[in-house]
């Protein structure tokens, strides 16, 4: 048994105090008792951790999903604190983590409301996109610092448990590892949506890139060369790509029969629409794969036209809409949500800005009974997921592409089983991350004042 010298002083103190007895004058067992408490809900109370560097590391496959930084970056952030805790996140640049590091840098990592609020306000002007995405990166961080600091899954903390499991899709159609890639090549639609019902995921998902013979081409009637599951290839000469939406409509709706009749009566399947459809078409692609009954379509027109152009498509189709993973925070969602013109939200980490907006989110679709379907960007992000989606009481689906693989530079990571995650009782986050493998960026340690206030009681209020 280890004792420090503050605990072995305690118990000696303890002990010896008990062997006193009451009539020599010393206090009695109801008065020392009474003293107890007060110390032991102060030795209870968590003693502030303060921010004192934020590294960011690039990981072995950084922009895996492509040369731009968002909403994909899969960017490694660190939070260190002076009592030894770091937190890991994810997501960002090193320019964009920069900026937002002056509001935390010297804070106390656990008021993560506090923080949050000093980052959305110092910059002046209301963070966008980019900045958004590098404070969800530090607030992840800075809740897997509170959750190892109480030595509690983040889960846990956000009102413990709604579900025993979290279902499944993969965004490529048959998952990883289902079934060997020489024998996925030769499968059509109908084979792998089968595949990927018998191997326990919920949801078969496909893009508007599919062709009915399973193939994708971006080409649609020119032509061009195609790749096989899902992936997209260029035109030759490097000349970008091509996308015929008009002559993509009946190609979708032959692909969508082979899909139904693969995960059978019962089972389920989405698309992704990934705004490549003017309304018009999207209203007509809509209104067509109704009678096969999609879980959800994603994205079905352009994201800046999402409060004006979705309420109307809401009125003109039956299929479950599911918006938003180029979104962020609750003010995007609040209308759409609020007036049920969507089914689910595709809020995702981090960028929504962090697990702080995120649980926001959750209440407000939990209000309006709007699931939440979020979108896969990195694997310390999804495991953010996992845990918010495992208190979020509505209907979800998470978007997952790891399979039942590991992460090379992450010992702790997610337990995939079945087609779903499982959670675990690990503190925080419940990850690790092994910083050998990945590549050292910039520290940053410096804190710079903001343009927020203060009001009289101390709560920050803007410029």
């Amino acid at each position: 048994m280890n004792l420090n010298r503050r605990t072995f002083t305690k118990s000696v103190a303890g002990a010896l105090g008990s062997l006193v007895p009451a009539s020599w004058g010393g206090p009695s067992a109801a008065a020392r008792a009474s003293k107890a408490v007060p110390l032991q809900r102060a030795e209870a109370r968590l003693s502030p951790a303060k921010v004192t560097k934020i590294r960011v590391f690039y990981p072995p496959n950084y922009n895996a999903n492509g040369p731009q930084a968002f909403p994909q970056s899969n960017m490694v952030v660190l939070v260190d604190t002076d009592t030894g805790i770091t937190g890991i996140g994810q997501g960002g640049s090193p320019d964009t983590v920069r900026n937002v590091a002056r509001s935390v840098i010297g804070k106390n990592a656990f008021d993560t409301e506090m923080i949050w609020q000093a980052v959305y306000m110092d910059g002046f002007y209301s963070p966008g996109k980019e900045r958004l995405h590098a404070l969800g990166a530090i607030d992840m961080a800075l809740w897997d610092i509170k959750g190892k600091a109480l030595n509690v899954p983040l889960y846990q903390l956000f009102g413990g448990k709604a579900r025993e499991h979290i279902e499944l899709y993969a965004t490529s159609g048959l998952p990883q590892g289902v079934v060997p890639q020489a024998e996925a090549q030769a499968m059509g639609l109908k084979e792998r949506a089968a595949a990927t019902m018998a191997a326990g995921y919920r949801v078969y998902r496909v893009d508007s890139i599919i062709l009915p013979s399973g193939r994708a081409s971006v080409a649609a009637g020119r032509g061009a060369a195609s790749g096989a599951a899902g992936v997209p290839t260029a035109l030759p000469g490097g000349g970008g790509t091509v996308f015929d939406s008009r002559s993509r409509i009946p190609r979708i709706i032959q692909a969508v029969e082979q899909i139904r009749e693969g995960v059978g009566p019962e089972g389920n399947w989405m698309i992704d629409l990934h705004q490549k459809f003017d309304f018009h078409e999207a209203a007509e692609v809509c209104r067509l794969m109704e009678p096969y009954r999609p879980y959800c379509v994603e994205d079905p027109v352009r994201e800046e036209q999402f409060r004006t152009q979705i309420p109307k498509l809401r009125l003109l189709t039956t299929v479950p809409l599911a918006p938003g993973e180029e979104w962020g925070t609750r003010s995007e969602f609040s209308p759409l949500v609020e007036q049920r013109d969507i089914d689910f939200a595709r809020a995702s980490l981090p960028n929504v800005g962090g697990i702080t907006e995120m649980l926001k989110i959750m209440a407000l679709c939990d209000t309006h009974k709007v699931g939440i379907v979020p979108h896969f960007t990195g694997p310390i992000a999804t495991a953010g997921h996992m845990h918010t989606m495992m208190a979020f009481p509505g209907q979800v689906l998470m978007e997952y592409n790891q399979g039942e693989r590991p992460v090379p530079y992450m010992p702790e990571f997610l337990d995939c089983r079945h087609g779903k995650v499982w959670p675990n009782d690990r503190p925080g986050l419940g990850v690790s991350v092994d910083e050998k493998m990945l590549t050292f960026i910039e520290a940053m340690t410096e804190s710079a004042p903001g343009a927020s206030h203060r009001r009289l009681d101390g709560s920050l209020t803007h410029w």
